[in-house]
């Protein structure tokens, strides 16, 4: 019995790691793929080549200097992003939990815009007054402060959670309503702008991949790496998380200190990265739900593989952006919302069914 026990949990271990070597690979497959995509005609060989040092100059200039900054924007957002997501699900106990759905996103903008036109963030101008030349000068204060609106976000959530005892379709209502108020003050930061100041908000908050040069992919990466380590080696916790916080408590799991730091850290990684790109919607939440089909409620393999999924689907929309209507580039956060907006629906319509 035993033996045939050890055999099934092998088999069982098998299998995640399978899906999780998958999903590696079509996450390698859709980097090469964003790097091809463009107005510029390179063939998958020249690709290839040019990443392993044999492109000639204008190939080299085209992948390392245009391309490559997008698609490592777009793999360090989509992880952050799905991250977020899958933590959230499992400390707030809610299947339809993630930075977008929760305002976390919303107050992030809310802070970014106000330190952007209230706060001198810094705007630039080209000689021509082009709008499309608009560049924010100061990002660390654009991302203290989106990760200030996020992070209030965050407590509000938390503050209903634990104080009134919140169901989860409650929680998401709440949401909604952080989510209108955040969206209403940006709206009126805009309404004391000049045009060009209310230009550079409304594109901003449209989501783009193209605008975050080498310094802040670093720091979404160093953050979202730090995060990702922490959350990994609270595998386990998260794990008796899923049978209930009095279980977990039980089992000697620091759920009160877990909650708090996992909620600070999804808001600090998912306001960093929306600081850095705009609002980028539906990510976290679909990346989670779609490897929880694959690898279960086991975070040993769902934390890694939701990092994994939504870096490939953040690529994949990426790729979808640019070749659907080329050579204009459609703003990358309209297109994951309406694209995310009827799962999220299915979710509901299947939690209300199961009920």
């Amino acid at each position: 019995m035993e033996k045939n026990d050890l055999t099934a949990y092998n088999q069982y271990i098998r299998k995640k790691w399978t899906v999780l070597l998958i999903t590696l690979g079509l996450f390698f497959v859709s980097v090469v793929l964003s790097l091809s995509a463009g107005s510029a005609s390179l063939s998958m060989g020249d690709i290839l080549r040019t990443l392993f040092g044999g492109g000639n100059r204008q190939e080299n200039a085209i992948v390392w200097n245009v391309r490559m900054p997008r698609v490592a924007t777009a793999t360090v957002v989509g992880i952050a992003l799905a991250l977020s997501g899958c933590v959230m699900q499992n400390v707030l106990r809610n299947p339809l939990a993630s930075a977008s759905t929760l305002g976390v996103s919303q107050g992030a903008s809310f802070g970014a815009a106000v330190a952007i036109v209230c706060f001198g963030a810094g705007i630039q101008v080209n000689a021509g007054g082009a709008a499309s030349a608009l560049t924010v000068t100061n990002p660390t204060l654009v991302t203290l402060c989106a990760f200030l609106g996020g992070i209030t976000t965050t407590a509000v959530i938390l503050a209903l959670a634990r104080f009134r005892g919140t169901s989860p379709a409650t929680m998401v209502l709440a949401g909604v309503a952080i989510s209108s108020m955040f969206t209403g003050g940006t709206a009126l930061v805009q309404y004391f702008c000049d045009d060009v100041m209310v230009a550079t908000v409304v594109y901003w908050t449209f989501g783009s991949l193209g605008r975050a040069g080498w310094s802040e992919i670093a720091v979404i990466a160093a953050l979202t790496g730090a995060s990702f380590a922490f959350f990994y080696c609270n595998r386990w916790n998260y794990n008796a998380m899923e049978s209930g916080t009095h279980t977990a408590k039980s089992l000697g799991v620091p759920v009160d200190r877990l909650i708090l730091v996992s909620m600070a850290l999804c808001a600090l990684i998912a306001s960093v990265a929306v600081a850095f790109v705009g609002c980028i919607s539906f990510i976290g939440l679909i990346a989670a739900h779609i490897m929880r089909r694959f690898v279960g409620n086991d975070y040993r393999f769902l934390i890694p593989g939701s990092a994994l999924c939504g870096g490939v689907l953040l690529l994949l929309s990426d790729i979808v952006s640019r070749v659907l209507i080329a050579p204009t580039v459609l703003p990358i956060g309209a297109l994951t919302s309406f694209l995310g907006a009827p799962l999220f629906l299915y979710l509901i319509v299947k939690g209300g069914r199961g009920k």
